[in-house]
This record gives C-alpha cells, sequence and structure tokens, in this order.
C-alpha cells in the first residue's frame, strides 16, 4: 500500500519518510500498480514516462507510457455507423524496455517468482524513482535487484536507467536486454478502446555500432518524427566489460543483448542511456543525427544524475512551499509541485505546448488543453513569469484559428475551443462512452464558451504579475480584445428584459447540456458565463485606456475594431442579465430553480461520496438534466476568482443590488446540490470558505489534496493526474490562505491561514522583484529584494508601504 494512505495516522517511520522527501510502496499490488504508475511517472516538461516495470510490456496492469510534450496525431474511427475524427496524444515507442534471464530459464517475470520483498521509492527531491526487490526463482535462486531511473531536468532530450543486480546464492550466465519498443498502441484508456489505436509507424531500427541501438517512429497523420537512441553498459565489481553485444531486429522493435558471467554476491550494474529528439525540436538536422550524437556525448549514469539531481535542487530552492501543519500535507504539497514541473518546466520554454489537464502522464482527454489552466498560472506567475509568457503564446499562436471559428459560426472575433491541441480547432469529440452503462452518447460540451473568457483572464493575471507591458502590446492585448468582441456578438439583447442575455450555451458545471422539455442542447444566461463575458469586455476597455495613439490603431486594425464596437462594449458593460433571485441567490442558468431536487441520501448510499451523477443516471434511464445538481457549481466560481468587493463593485456596475452578505447565503445553496463530481470543485470550495469557515476550508482543502493521490474518484488518476486540481492546491496556500492578491497596482496581503497551519514559507516573483513570505498565526514577515522592475505598492492588513530597494518587514496580524 502507499505510504501514506492515512495522514491523520502517521507512524513515527512514515513521518521519517516523508520528512525525507519520499513517497514509498511497499509490497506488489497488481491493482493498484496502475495508480502507482502514474503518480511515478518521470518528466521533464518536454517529455514523460509512466512509472511502468521495465522488464514487462503493456499488460493488463502494466502500461508502459512515453508522451511527448504536444506529440498528437488525428485518426478516424468508427462508432455506431458514424466516422468520427479524435487527436490524440500519442504513446510512443518503450524505451525503459529492460530484462534479463538466467542461463537458459525464461525472460525474467518477478510475478512467477516468489517476492521476498518490494518496495518502490519516488525521490521527489532529486527526481528519481527506485525499485528494490528480493526474489527466489523455480530453482530456489535468490537474487537482489536495484533499479533507478530518472528523465533528465538538466537535458530534455535524456534519460537513463541503472540496475544493480546480486547474485545471493548462485553463479550464472545472465543474458541482459536492452530494446525500444515500437509496437505501441494508445490504450491507456478503457473508455476509449472502441476507437482506432494506431498511430505510429516505424520508419527504421539500427544499431550504432557495438555500444546503442535506435529506432525512428512517425506519427500516422501529423507526421512528427522521433528517434530513441540507447546505449548499453555492464561493469561487474564497478570495472566496465568489453562485450560484443548481439542485436536482434523485429518489424517494430530492436533489442540488444548482452551475456556475462554473474558470481554469487558480487554485484552487476547495468546503465542504460538514451536519448531522444523530434523533427519539433529547434535547431536540430534530424532527429536520428541529433540522438545518435547527444547519445555519443553521455558519460556514466552517476554523471548524468548530478547535473539532474542539481537542477532538481535549484527548482525546490525557487519554488517550494514549506508548510509546517498537523497532519504534515507537507508531502503532497511537494507531490503536486513534483508533478507540475513534469509537465511544464523550464525546458517547455520556447516549445509550442499548452498546460495539459491531465498532464503528460496518461492518455485520459487525450491529453487536450481545456480551462484548467486557469487554476494553474496563478502558481506558475508567482515563480517562473517567463514559463507563463511562453505557455501563453499557445494560446497567441492559435488565434487565426479562434478567429475562423468565430467566423465559421456567424461571429466576429475569436472563438477559442473547449478542447484544444495541434492546431487550435475544436477537438471535442463528438460522442462519448458513459462506462458505467457502455452506452455512446452525443458530447455537447464544445458549448462551453466560457474558455474564451478564461484566456483573457489569465493574460491579464500574468500582466498584473508581472507588469510585461512589452508582452501585452505584442500579444496579449489582441488576445483581450479579440474575445471581448467574440462576446459582444454572442451577446444579444432581450427588449422585454432591457438586458443582454447569452443563449444556448453549457457553463463549467457540464452536468446540465439542455433543458428538460428540449431536445436542443444549450441553456440560457449562465450566470458564471455572463458575468465573465462582462469581466473581459471591461478588461477590454481598460485595454484601449493603456494604449492610446498609434498603437491603439494598429491593434483596432488587427482586431477589426471600430468606434461603434466601443460603445457597444460599454452598453453591454452595464446592462448583461444575469439571474439574480430576489433572496440573493444567484441562479446557475435560467431555470435551474425548476428543475427538480434529487435524492440526495439515495446515491450517496449507493454509490459514494463523489458521484459522476451525469453517468449514474444516464445508466439508470434517466438524466442529470432534469435535477438541481452540480458537478461543479459555476457560480461559486465568480467567490473563487473574484473578492467580495469586486463582486459587489461588478454587480452594482451592472444595476444589481448585490450584497457582500449573500455570498455565503450561494454558499450555503449550491454546497447542498453539488456532487464533487470534478477534482476542481473541492479546490473551489475550499477557497471559498476560507474566510467564513476556515476550519472547513481546511478540511475541504485537504480532500483536495489526496484527490490524486488516493485516486477518490476511483480509477481516473490511473489515466492521467488532474494537474489543476494539483496546481489548485498549490495557489490556496499561496494566494488564498495568505489574501494575496493584486488589486489597483497594489500587492495586498491579508492572511488567515487555519488553525491547523502553524506556518507557511515560501517566496514569489512579482514585477521583477523577489519577495520572501513567511506567515504564522501571529505575524507575517517579508524579506523584499530589489530587482530590475519599479518600487511596488505593498499593503498588509491595511497598511500601506513602498518597496524600492532590499528591505525586511514584519507585522502584528489582526485576527478577525
Amino acid at each position: 500500500m502507499a505510504v501514506p494512505l492515512n495522514m491523520n495516522k502517521v507512524t513515527e517511520n512514515q513521518k521519517k519518510i516523508m520528512d525525507n522527501w519520499n513517497i514509498v510502496y511497499t509490497g506488489w499490488d497488481e491493482k493498484e500498480h496502475p495508480l502507482r504508475e502514474a503518480l511515478c511517472t518521470l518528466g521533464n516538461g518536454y517529455f514523460a514516462a509512466r512509472g511502468a516495470l521495465e522488464e514487462q510490456k503493456a499488460n493488463g496492469y502494466n502500461y508502459p507510457g512515453t508522451y511527448l510534450a504536444g506529440g498528437y496525431n488525428r485518426a478516424v474511427s468508427e462508432i455506431k455507423a458514424k466516422k468520427i475524427e479524435n487527436e490524440d496524444l500519442v504513446n510512443w515507442p518503450n524505451w525503459i524496455y529492460l530484462t534479463f534471464k538466467i542461463g537458459d530459464s525464461d525472460w525474467f517475470d518477478f510475478t512467477k517468482t516468489e517476492l521476498l520483498e518490494y518496495t518502490v521509492t519516488l525521490n521527489l527531491e532529486e527526481g528519481i524513482l527506485k525499485r528494490k526487490m528480493r526474489f527466489r526463482d523455480e530453482k530456489f535462486r535468490e537474487t537482489s535487484f536495484v533499479s533507478r531511473r530518472i528523465v533528465s531536468m538538466a537535458d530534455p532530450h535524456v534519460a537513463a536507467i541503472q540496475w544493480e543486480l546480486v547474485p545471493e546464492n548462485w553463479t550464472d550466465e545472465i543474458t541482459i536486454r536492452s530494446g525500444i519498443d515500437g509496437d505501441i498502441k494508445n490504450c491507456g484508456v478503457e473508455r476509449y478502446s472502441e476507437l482506432n489505436s494506431q498511430h505510429l509507424d516505424i520508419l527504421e531500427t539500427g544499431n550504432l555500432g557495438n555500444y546503442g541501438i535506435f529506432l525512428t517512429s512517425q506519427t500516422k497523420q501529423s507526421k512528427i518524427r522521433m528517434t530513441q537512441a540507447a546505449s548499453l553498459s555492464v561493469f561487474l565489481d564497478e570495472k566496465e566489460l568489453e562485450l560484443n553485444p548481439e542485436f536482434h531486429y523485429s518489424e517494430k522493435a530492436v533489442f540488444q543483448d548482452l551475456k556475462i558471467e554473474c558470481r554469487q554476491n558480487t554485484t552487476a550494474r547495468v546503465e542504460k542511456m538514451v536519448s531522444v529528439y523530434t523533427s519539433k525540436d529547434l535547431a536540430v538536422s534530424d532527429p536520428l543525427t541529433e540522438a545518435r550524437e547527444k547519445l555519443g556525448r553521455l558519460d556514466s549514469f552517476y554523471h548524468i544524475f548530478q547535473k539532474h539531481r542539481k537542477t532538481w535542487a535549484n527548482i525546490w530552492n525557487l519554488i517550494n512551499l514549506d508548510v509546517k501543519s498537523k497532519n504534515n500535507e507537507m508531502m503532497i504539497l511537494r507531490l503536486h509541485v513534483f508533478h507540475l514541473h513534469q509537465t511544464i518546466s523550464e525546458n517547455s520554454i520556447g516549445l509550442d505546448v499548452g498546460v495539459p489537464s491531465r498532464g503528460w502522464h496518461g492518455e485520459a482527454y487525450r491529453g487536450h488543453i481545456f480551462w484548467d489552466e486557469l487554476y494553474i498560472f496563478p502558481y506558475i506567475n508567482f515563480h517562473l513569469p517567463q514559463l507563463a509568457r511562453s505557455l501563453l503564446m499557445y494560446r497567441y499562436h492559435r488565434l487565426p484559428q479562434a478567429r475562423k471559428a468565430a467566423r465559421d459560426n456567424g461571429y466576429r472575433g475569436a472563438m477559442f475551443p473547449w478542447q484544444s491541441g495541434s492546431n487550435g480547432r475544436e477537438e471535442t469529440q463528438v460522442m462519448h462512452l458513459n462506462p458505467k452503462s457502455g452506452r455512446w452518447i452525443p458530447d455537447k460540451s464544445h458549448l462551453q464558451r466560457h474558455i474564451n473568457a478564461a484566456i483573457p483572464y489569465n493574460v491579464w493575471q500574468y500582466y498584473q504579475t508581472t507588469n510585461d507591458i512589452d508582452y501585452l502590446a505584442a500579444f496579449g492585448a489582441e488576445l483581450i480584445l479579440d474575445t471581448a468582441l467574440f462576446w459582444s456578438e454572442i451577446a444579444k439583447f432581450n427588449t422585454e428584459k432591457e438586458r443582454y442575455e447569452i443563449n444556448g450555451i453549457m457553463g463549467p458545471d457540464e452536468y446540465h447540456t439542455h433543458y428538460p422539455d428540449k431536445e436542443k442542447p444549450g441553456l440560457n444566461n449562465n450566470a458564471y458565463t455572463n458575468f465573465m463575458a462582462v469581466w473581459t469586455i471591461q478588461c477590454a476597455l481598460n485595454i484601449l485606456e493603456i494604449f492610446k495613439g498609434e498603437h491603439f490603431d494598429r491593434l483596432a486594425q488587427r482586431v477589426g475594431l471600430n468606434s461603434h464596437d466601443v460603445e457597444h462594449w460599454k452598453d453591454i458593460a452595464g446592462k448583461m442579465y444575469i439571474p439574480l433571485q430576489k433572496n440573493g441567490i444567484i441562479l446557475q442558468f435560467d431555470g435551474f430553480d425548476k428543475l427538480q431536487e434529487l435524492n440526495w441520501e439515495k446515491y450517496h448510499k449507493k454509490y459514494g461520496e463523489e458521484l459522476r451523477l451525469d453517468r449514474i443516471l444516464e445508466k439508470e434511464g434517466d438524466s442529470a438534466n432534469n435535477y438541481r445538481a452540480s458537478k461543479q457549481a459555476d457560480v461559486m466560481m465568480l467567490f473563487y476568482l473574484f473578492s467580495s468587493d469586486e463582486l459587489v463593485e461588478k454587480f452594482n456596475q451592472l444595476g444589481y443590488d448585490f450584497k457582500p452578505d449573500y455570498i455565503p447565503k450561494n454558499i450555503e445553496y449550491y454546497e447542498k446540490v453539488t456532487s464533487h463530481g470534478s477534482t476542481l470543485s473541492q479546490v473551489i470550495h475550499s477557497w471559498v470558505l476560507a474566510r467564513s469557515d476556515r476550519k472547513r476550508s481546511w478540511n475541504v482543502f485537504r480532500e483536495a489534496l489526496m484527490s490524486d493521490f488516493e485516486d477518490v474518484q476511483g480509477g481516473t488518476t490511473p489515466e492521467g493526474i488532474h494537474l489543476g486540481a494539483m496546481a489548485g492546491t498549490l495557489d490556496i496556500i499561496q494566494r488564498c490562505y495568505t489574501g494575496l492578491e493584486i488589486r489597483d497596482d497594489v500587492l495586498w496581503l491579508n492572511p488567515r491561514i487555519p488553525q491547523e497551519m502553524n506556518e507557511v514559507k515560501f517566496q514569489i516573483r512579482y514585477r521583477s522583484h523577489w519577495i520572501k513570505l513567511r506567515v504564522t498565526q501571529e505575524k507575517i514577515l517579508i524579506d523584499f529584494e530589489n530587482g530590475w522592475g519599479e518600487p511596488i505598492k505593498l499593503n498588509v492588513q491595511g497598511k500601506s508601504r513602498i518597496l524600492d530597494k532590499n528591505t525586511s518587514l514584519e507585522f502584528n496580524l489582526k485576527q478577525a
């Protein structure tokens, strides 16, 4: 089982393990192994490899997966006599394949031996996966075995495996086999099994003299070429052996065999070095040339590991959160930091990649880019702003495709897709399989237009954090203006209400696709969507105030703005309809209050706490569209993204009398009808409860914290971790509990840390300055390290300061 599974009952041994940055799994568990594979994924922001067993190919429990950042391919499948095209994150050839056999025995399979000891350790501090086991085979030969694996953070094109094998009571010849296996399909998500999973052609295999092998593959449609090259070295008593390898080729794989004489109690060390290049890389000749030359320059596993370890040390020095709490949540927070960097790191800068909602850890959601970046960018903005800027360029490069999508639907501006992949077209599937019923159902989630508010929100937050006016002028302003133009086109004036409406869309809730009495998909006046449309338009108006004169004229020309548009924006910004009841409850959408009440007790008793009600009800011949039930309550997002002051100001701007005490009433209302069918839901609820009920906020935070580690949704994490939820928990510590926000060019700090937290320490990068923060229950201590930006304005619980030189500050906190 995983250590620790129950963080409320931590033994001294487990506590020591957590303090040492290690996650340890003891004992072999076939059912749990897929979860371990995902959580033990190693990556560097360029490519990632699941924590599968090296000596086994894909089977019912072991799934080697290698994923390239942005490595997509499209394939056509036939479902219900209908041809549909999906774009998938490709599972590339398996470079980790490494096995052995003793004498004339079969190739090693520890599941067919007597396992005496089995431990897997993921070292977060050093980014290394270690597997240790002892086994006894059918001939009573006892062997100890240690495997170490890294995917280099220091060099994104390098990975390595080291084995140490010790015969405890035998002497015999062993054969080591190293391979690159291209007989690979995308089969990591069971509900996609009926879809076309063949994405690769093997172009070439071969050997590199006596020291290595290579395999070049290419995606069938997108024509991305990848070469993987691998060398193999064997050491006995620390002396490298000169051996004559044997090479074996099949249609889709290449293997290198080395035979050595193993002696009792003598360690045989095996080192496999790997280099990976693709045709998408910058500054390359061709993948094979680059992979071969890189492999020839690699030294020992030790030297690769030392550079890798130092790079991770630098990362932890810059971005680590240090939380002192009663139940040591620090270990899982570090796991979340770790997986965030496995997916996006400084190695990602300059690559044409976005932020995938499930990381590069598996094939769930096909590796697509959703709105989850809304939960991820705040943490990145404050630590690696240069990375945030690079990732935002993913959206800018797809602006032409978003403009085309808007035109095709009869709108001006830019309409970004709900799911994005290689070129920014809509990648949302047309049909999806309900794994509970086994039925294929039409998918209408492409109607979630709120992605067109998430993107400008991320752009504006990046600008607020960095004051990067050059980015805003060159790229960001266009994204905001284009999406504002789209919102002004999709919003239609209702003469009876004398307000603008947005109809025929879906909100973030996703359970509701249409009204019970209608077949046509789409809902009217989703509160979150309408509010965010106004926010985007107001942000665009702010942009026009920032840029005047010639640059404004150039922006207007690129976007296609005219003077009428600006006046139209101002009208919408004051007249958008929000379904707000007299009692202060914001309706999720028009008619939400007219839906049936769900028997929550019945479904919780039958299916547990976290419910995917859409799937459950469809299986039962019913529909979530009939009920006041939310997967993740849209309205709560407003309290997640905006302070009460901001909300009151915006509602008043729209002519609504919205009071701060309406917020807890809405929280209470929507808590009762939310199933938490999304991992993001607990993040949102923890955040919005932080000011009104810190105890409950902390409890919900811990549920969100453990959602992937304990796979609370029952089988989703093995398909890929939930990166938005992981980053969201980090941001709760960073911004929510510290009250850190940027408003009116001021950095505000108003801490309200839960009683369960004794202290939190971290540093942020804000407008080209470093700021170290230490917050306790009684004090906040600030170390300001002057950078090269303008002086900054700071406000701590109402006390204002201008910081323009290196200084240290201490504030006593007023407790609410």
